[in-house]
């Protein structure tokens, strides 16, 4: 959440700034005024000041440029991201970026077709969505009856059974469950019936150049490019890649440390 970001940011710099200002004009005066015998307290705002600093410039530090921890709040990434899985996202694949701006200091990657990304939605800049990366900028992407083609080629996809859901996932039970080939990434997708299938969902895009055209793997039951357009490059938050936690009603073991293919 951006509200988090803000909070994170300020507070380094409040404790910083104290910290500065105790070094450089408050001590030198408690000093003084003490003769040059300094009993060594502090104000407890200093004190706390000088504590809490390094903990929280090492995790805004952590958070900005290596790894930040999101929960999934929908269940339009099913079968391959549930309902209460909390993910691990890599900040540095796609680029250093500044906090709160998201603006790029340092390009160090690009996202790959079917690599799975969180972003800031396009709707509302302080919500995060996830989603799988499936048209690259100048991509012509065209989905229908179910059916993924890039670029005139058909993506890779076969099925493998009927997807039974539990908790709050439960509501896709009796979905087709596919094994899709998008890029270097084998994953289930989850498609509904085709009388089920909401028309608006088919069409033909071309992606333009800075953007990209991105889609949930529970294909039929997703708010994704298709309903709200192309995701800038400037949105992108980074790659999710580890399940590190899954909590919906209760603790999923199983699912603790699985990578998101």
């Amino acid at each position: 959440m951006r509200w988090f970001e803000i909070a994170l940011v300020s507070l380094v710099a409040l404790t910083g700034l104290i910290r500065l200002l105790d070094k450089y004009w408050l001590a030198p005066r408690r000093l003084a005024r003490a003769g040059l015998l300094d009993d060594g307290k502090e104000p407890w705002l200093v004190d706390y000041a000088k504590s809490f600093f390094p903990v929280l410039l090492l995790v805004l530090l952590l958070r900005t440029f290596l790894a930040e921890p999101f929960r999934i709040p929908s269940n339009s990434m099913m079968p391959t991201l549930l309902t209460g899985d909390f993910i691990l996202v890599n900040k540095f694949v796609y680029g250093l970026r500044l906090p709160i701006t998201n603006h790029k200091l340092l390009a160090l990657g690009e996202p790959e077709r079917g690599d799975v990304v969180v972003f800031h939605s396009v709707q509302q800049d302080d919500v995060n969505l996830v989603k799988r990366v499936v048209g690259l900028p100048g991509d012509r992407v065209e989905y229908r009856d179910g059916r993924l083609t890039v670029n005139g080629e058909a993506i890779p996809a076969e099925r493998v059974g009927t997807y039974t859901g539990v908790r709050s996932g439960a509501e896709m039970t009796g979905a087709q469950e596919w094994q899709e080939r998008l890029g270097r990434h084998d994953h289930r997708i989850l498609l509904v019936e085709q009388a089920r299938r909401p028309a608006q969902a088919e069409g033909e895009w071309t992606v333009p150049a800075g953007q990209y055209f991105v889609m949930g793997d529970n294909r039929d039951n997703s708010d994704d490019s298709r309903y709200w357009g192309y995701l800038p490059e400037r949105n992108l938050v980074g790659r999710a890649f580890l399940i590190w936690l899954n909590f919906d009603g209760g603790v999923d073991t199983a699912r603790i440390g699985r990578s998101i293919p």
